[in-house]
């Protein structure tokens, strides 16, 4: 159902800003993320190999292209468009998985850069001269990084996550409930599943137990936790404590995807559009601290 595709290097695959209903596994070659291509402030962000993929994001959430895709050398992919989805998992199930995982570790890396760069902007508001060579020095990738996608400052909207948790409602599978106080998992753990919550809440804290405990959130149904610990092998960044009896979650395991794809397709949607909202809202984030950066030297 998908289609093979041959690009030349040099070639434009498709532009930032253009209307995307597919996306595309690199078999062959490399291909070049480039924001603001062909203009000022043109650059690169990333290079993407075989194996990998790019455009998924279109397809999940229906956006334009955020940035331009073009072949680094002579490449050879595999197109699959939105409709070919359902059909595509079928035949090759096990890329549910791996296109969770591949965001999965888009929202890792992402996160690790963006820790650094609250650092650095902690770092620049407390300097008494923000336009010493030293500051500059540190904060000048930001400040292109801003200028190359200020035009993408836009918050993502959760509207297509809360069309979608419609259909999660009255498709359970196999539910474990919990009385108020249980702790799920724990900061720290390393765990390989994730929670779909249906019924009760769940908080989720930092420091749980400790006089510096901080509760990040609550958890409504139907919400998800913990899928950084399935697809990107991290250990849990906090704590899920249940904080109603009768709080009930469904388990999600990497080898019962397959099952849940046949059983529940809306399920494994819902999974790919809250991953792809919270690498768009990591984004978002990140963008704007760039453009806070950049108005504290500008100003």
């Amino acid at each position: 159902m998908s289609t093979e595709r041959r690009f030349s290097k040099g070639e434009v695959i498709f532009k930032q800003g253009d209307e995307g209903n597919s996306f595309f596994k690199i078999i062959e070659g490399s291909v070049e993320v480039i924001a603001n291509y062909g203009e000022d402030g043109e650059r690169e962000l990333t290079v993407l190999n075989a194996g990998e993929f790019f455009g998924e994001m279109a397809v999940i959430e229906t956006y334009p292209r955020s940035t331009t895709i073009v072949a680094k050398e002579d490449v050879l992919a595999v197109e699959t468009t939105g409709e070919e989805l359902g059909g595509y998992f079928s035949e090759n199930p096990g890329m549910i998985y791996e296109i969770m995982k591949h965001l999965g570790n888009r929202i890792k890396e992402l996160t690790s850069e963006y820790d650094v760069l609250t650092s650095v902007l902690k770092e620049v508001k407390a300097s008494q001269d923000k336009k010493s060579e030293t500051v500059f020095a540190k904060i000048k990738k930001y400040i292109d990084y801003y200028a190359s996608g200020k035009n993408n400052i836009n918050k993502p909207s959760a509207e297509a996550l809360r069309e979608a948790s419609e259909g999660l409602k009255e498709q359970k599978g196999k539910i474990e409930t919990y009385s108020s106080g249980t702790v799920i998992f724990k900061e720290g753990e390393v765990g390989k599943c994730m929670y779909i919550v249906y019924g009760g809440l769940v908080g989720i804290y930092k420091n749980y137990g400790d006089p510096k405990q901080v509760k990040l959130t609550d958890l409504y149904p139907v919400s998800f936790f913990g899928e950084m610990g399935m697809i990107a092998d991290e250990a849990r960044s906090a704590t899920a404590v249940a904080e109603m009896d009768d709080t009930f979650v469904e388990i999600v395991r990497p080898e019962g995807l397959e099952e849940m794809f046949r059983d529940s397709p809306v399920k494994i949607e819902m999974i790919l559009k809250h991953l792809s909202y919270r690498l768009r809202m990591l984004t978002y984030d990140y963008l704007s601290a760039c453009k806070e950066i950049n108005d504290l030297y500008n100003s």
